[in-house]
């Protein structure tokens, strides 16, 4: 039998192997909180053994993020080292990989009492100061994964009725499980997942939709997509021709929408946290496909300034098809994690699209990818509609339809 040290050296090798596929002589750059520090070493002693160059590791800590939120003044909000920006695409022009410890596995409620606007406002400086590096990972020109560590304060989340190390013992074990960690062969079983998720993509490519409706309790909506669309999936290849995992877990195949093509309401299944902030039980509803209007039972406020980052977050730019039955939705959790809960249902987001979702979508400037349809934003934030009655039906140009989904799961 495994023991958890065993489990933790596996996890380490799917996000070297798996996740980045870390090569010889790469730099490898990660990013990290500092709860993470013991499997942050693991990962760097894995990769130095497997060749690599450097191990870059850029620390943050949720005490000095509050410190900042709290006490810090205005102006300081709207400034953004341009040393660190350098930095990044420095290390993403000499094709290092990049390695992320999702800041979602700290404390959920980090921010929770924080006015809206400072946190609004620096979230909008520091995705406007990361264009440029952001650009290297949405148009798959590096190599980058994120992967999930639990702290003390998301697994008392997760597991109320648990403290401490109880509950953080509970959450690894739920991480082994979404991530394949527990499987006789975890990276043989890793391949054959990514092949099944090809398969699926492969069929809706064939397909071709003009659009696509969703209906299920709260939820009415029909999205158009562009003419030259692409389905995604989990896997995908960078400049250099190496396949990485961008998500681990990842259930997820993906296109992106067409901007003013989407019209209906969604609900929301699944809490949303965004910068620290708890965005629960919300419904939107779109028009030629900009949300006009809107409410949530819990951070309404946030979700509105999310929606104001600019012009392009009132729009979707990803919807991701996931069966609502899974191995990660069975384990009937509430995350409070967008890179878990994700994998766990069908989801949209506001935002930018990715330019892989469409043909030579990689080879064009912003410009051209608006002309094609497809949204850009400085700002990409996931959020989950899937349920157990959901139904999705492909709709051809003729308006013939074709079923997808039945029952929040594959019809086929």
């Amino acid at each position: 039998m495994s023991t958890f040290q065993d489990k933790i050296e596996i996890y380490a090798d799917i996000a070297l192997k798996v996740g980045v596929n870390l090569q010889k002589d790469q730099t490898l750059y990660i990013s990290t909180p500092l709860y993470a520090a013991e499997f942050v070493r693991i990962i760097a002693k894995k990769a130095y053994q497997a060749g690599a160059k450097h191990v870059h590791v850029e620390w943050n800590d949720e005490e000095l993020t509050r410190l900042k939120f709290e006490l810090a003044s205005e102006a300081s909000l709207s400034e953004f080292p341009n040393w660190k920006v350098q930095a990044l695409v420095e290390e993403a022009e000499n094709n290092a990989a990049f390695l992320r410890i999702s800041e979602s596995g700290g404390d959920p409620d980090l921010l929770k009492d924080i006015e809206p606007d400072r946190i609004s406002t620096e979230n909008k400086t520091r995705s406007k100061a990361l264009s440029k590096f952001r650009s290297y990972t949405q148009f798959d020109k590096v190599s980058w994964s994120i992967v999930a560590v639990p702290s003390v304060k998301w697994a008392e989340k997760v597991f109320p009725d648990s403290k401490g190390k109880k509950a953080v013992d509970k959450l690894w074990e739920a991480l082994f499980s979404a991530t394949r960690v527990n499987k006789p062969n975890p990276i043989t079983a890793w391949h054959n997942h990514l092949q099944t998720l090809d398969e699926k993509m492969q069929f809706l490519n064939a397909k071709h939709y003009h659009a696509l409706h969703f209906q299920a309790k709260g939820t009415d909506l029909t999205i158009e997509l562009p003419e030259t669309h692409i389905w995604e999936a989990g896997g995908s290849v960078n400049k250099e021709g190496v396949n990485f995992v961008a998500n681990i877990p990842t259930e997820e195949v993906f296109t992106a929408p067409k901007k003013e093509g989407v019209n209906g309401t969604v609900s929301s299944t699944k809490p949303l946290n965004y910068g620290g902030i708890l965005i629960n039980d919300f419904k939107l509803t779109f028009e030629n496909g900009k949300v006009v209007s809107y409410n949530a039972k819990e951070g309404e406020e946030t979700l509105r300034r999310l929606l104001e980052s600019d012009e392009g977050a009132s729009y979707i730019g990803e919807i991701a098809l996931v069966p609502y039955s899974s191995h990660i939705s069975d384990m009937n959790l509430i995350f409070f994690n967008t890179l878990l809960d994700e994998n766990a249902s069908t989801h949209l987001a506001l935002g930018s699209a990715y330019p892989i979702n469409i043909e030579g979508g990689n080879g064009m400037k912003k410009k051209e990818l608006e002309e094609k349809g497809i949204n850009t934003s400085i700002t990409h934030v996931d959020f989950m509609i899937g349920t157990a009655d959901m139904s999705i039906d492909g709709i051809h140009k003729d308006g013939t339809r074709e079923t997808i989904f039945r029952n929040g799961g594959w019809a086929s």
